[in-house]
């Protein structure tokens, strides 16, 4: 069962990678009638076949990021060599299973092509015509495609015959869960400023030459990408837009509903199956005996069953007048319903809006201006994309279009200006000298292009420069050390069993905190230094102008026994157990791939693949 398993997620990978490639793309125009990119033993893998994955790569990446992928970025990634590295290794593994001998029959391959939902009417049921216009599309002829799911399942056979079984050492499993799972108590307290009882040293100049010298790293600038950029945002284009006044009476007249709002009730009803039944209910509300809550759940209900939300008077055919007629907190009612008499709560009273087309005016004109702003900078793209291509440069954009020009020094941690948009931080990222600039979009509808004018190396900042720098820095250091050295008797004492009180320290506890936790208030250092201790040890931290002083209480390790484990351990077991199996299954069938390849040979055709690359350009 195992195996069979395997089996069929692995054809459903094959399966989605094709659907992927129902998209049109295709390989043409290779000079010298190249077919394949490269063979392993006697398994060929196809130019089509790579440039499908390749693509079906590209294009989750776009997905994923929600903005167009280049090649570039593209292969800065990896994602050429981690596609051929899967052709070749599933290659190899169709080689095996036909030296093997080893195929499925035909009554097993139709029933896996008959599952493919692409392949399917609306009526669920396989549709031939569908079929075979898919793979038209996908420029497959039902050979090819039937050949390809046929090796796909005979070679999962193979792979399922290896990695099926595969389970994980309980020692492994238990190791693991002990290391995440490990809780620690702790009890710490905080030094400040406050609490030096002596005063600071005045730093002379050569103490702050020797700080700058020993903390040269500090004062050094990262390395940046110097780099002249053109954008434009729908912001700051949208004064320049106009919009009409019939324009803005459209858009109010079309929202009507959200601007004239009449009176509204935040209700509850508790239908009930006869008058008698409701009276007796209302008899236990006047009489306090219940309340409306208490008849919710005699019935078996929640009051997520009964709530009607926001509703107007209309919306509550004959019982609305009553209803409408009380405040909130009152119950009402019996009442008839459509669906028997009924008990109504009111939770709240929304009082009818009236906003006038003036009062609403100024919104809508913002949003009318922004939309419109927002069209007439996508409209632009492709005009300032001819720019490029003829040659303008990024500074003559500025003559040319509403961009504006700018420069700016990145580097990773940079997250102002344009660099706080995530797309502009990728493109400079990946942008190297050389690179042609092209139009990139923005999250907020807003476009830019760059280019990368030089790099910068990082370089030690003069003294001079970073001088008020260094003596904060320095101030920082001199009270950690003050500080530490007035707590190093109250340590002491702690560490021989007197308590935080004792020595007059403020403490706080913390219990359960595991490696993965966080404590508020500690520095970043706290828990890490906590799993590196032994139950009672005492030690000292530094913090941003604080330091704390801590003690390790108590050491609790998970129950190591699946019987009595609590639910949350032996869910976590469960899963270190599934990935750790996972792995494994995964190195075996990698051992078995690099085993085929080496005994099989690989040559692949660089041309060909180079070909492929350029079609992406």
């Amino acid at each position: 069962m195992r195996s069979s398993s395997i089996s069929k997620s692995a054809m459903w990978i094959l399966m989605g990678l094709l659907i992927l490639g129902l998209g049109g793309f295709s390989v043409t125009n290779f000079s010298g009638g190249i077919s394949r990119i490269g063979v392993v033993g006697d398994t060929e893998i196809s130019v089509t076949e790579y440039s499908r994955a390749l693509r079906a790569e590209v294009n989750a990446a776009t997905a994923e990021t929600g903005a167009p992928v280049s090649f570039a970025q593209a292969e800065a990634q990896g994602m050429p060599q981690r596609v051929l590295s899967r052709l070749v290794a599933q290659a190899a593994l169709e080689d095996e299973t036909a030296r093997m001998g080893i195929s499925v029959g035909d009554e097993t391959l139709a029933r896996q092509i008959k599952e493919i939902p692409g392949f399917q009417g609306v009526d669920g049921a396989f549709d031939r015509a569908g079929y075979s216009y898919a793979l038209e599309r996908a420029g497959l002829s039902e050979a090819e495609f039937e050949k390809d799911v046929r090796d796909e399942t005979a070679g999962t056979l193979v792979q399922g015959a290896v990695i099926s079984g595969v389970s994980t050492p309980a020692a492994y499993t238990d190791t693991l869960l002990s290391y995440i799972a490990e809780e620690r108590s702790v009890t710490y307290a905080a030094l400040t400023r406050a609490d030096l009882t002596t005063g600071l040293p005045v730093p002379t100049d050569a103490d702050l030459e020797a700080f700058y010298q020993a903390n040269l790293p500090s004062f050094t600038t990262p390395e940046v990408k110097r780099i002249t950029y053109a954008w434009m945002t729908p912001a700051m284009i949208i004064d320049d837009v106009e919009v009409s006044q019939d324009a803005l009476r459209e858009a109010y007249d079309a929202r009507l509903d959200e601007f004239q709002k009449p009176e509204r009730r935040l209700a509850e009803r508790l239908v009930f199956p006869d008058a008698e039944a409701a009276d007796a209910a209302r008899a236990k509300v006047d009489s306090g005996e219940a309340g409306f809550d208490d008849l919710v759940a005699e019935r078996g209900l929640s009051l997520q069953d009964v709530d009607l939300g926001d509703v107007e008077k209309s919306d509550l055919g004959g019982a609305g007048d009553a209803v409408f007629a009380v405040t909130a907190g009152d119950v009402v009612g019996p009442e008839q319903t459509d669906l028997g008499p009924a008990l109504f709560r009111v939770n709240a009273v929304l009082q009818a809006q009236n906003t006038s087309f003036e009062e609403a005016e100024p919104q809508l004109r913002d949003e009318l201006a922004g939309d419109r702003a927002a069209r007439v900078v996508e409209g632009a793209i492709e005009a300032i994309n001819d720019l490029l291509a003829g040659g303008a440069t990024i500074e003559e954009l500025a003559d040319e279009t509403q961009m504006e020009i700018g420069t700016v020094d990145w580097h990773p941690a940079l997250k102002e200006g344009i660099a706080a948009y995530g797309d502009f931080r990728s493109a400079a990222q990946a942008v190297q000298d050389g690179d042609f600039p092209e139009v990139k979009t923005l999250d907020d509808g807003g476009i830019f292009a760059l280019r990368l004018d030089e790099i910068v190396e990082p370089t030690v900042q003069p003294m001079e420069d970073v001088q008020q720098e260094v003596a904060a820095a320095w101030a920082q250091d001199a009270l950690i050390e003050a500080l530490r050295a007035q707590a190093e008797p109250a340590v002491e004492a702690i560490r021989g069993g007197a308590s935080f009180e004792e020595q007059g320290l403020v403490s706080k506890t913390a219990e359960g905190l595991t490696r993965q936790g966080f404590q508020e208030g500690t520095p970043p250092g706290f828990i890490p230094a906590l799993f590196d201790m032994d139950e009672g040890d005492v030690a000292t931290l530094a913090g941003d102008e604080r330091l704390f002083i801590y003690r390790l209480d108590e050491i609790a390790l998970p129950d190591a026994d699946p019987d009595t484990a609590d639910g949350e351990y032996a869910q976590i077991r469960q899963t270190l157990r599934d990935s750790a199996a996972n792995d494994i299954a995964q190195d075996l069938y990698q051992a078995l791939a690099n085993d085929i390849r080496a005994r099989s040979g690989i040559t692949l055709d660089q041309q060909a693949i180079n070909a492929v690359h350029a079609n992406f350009q």
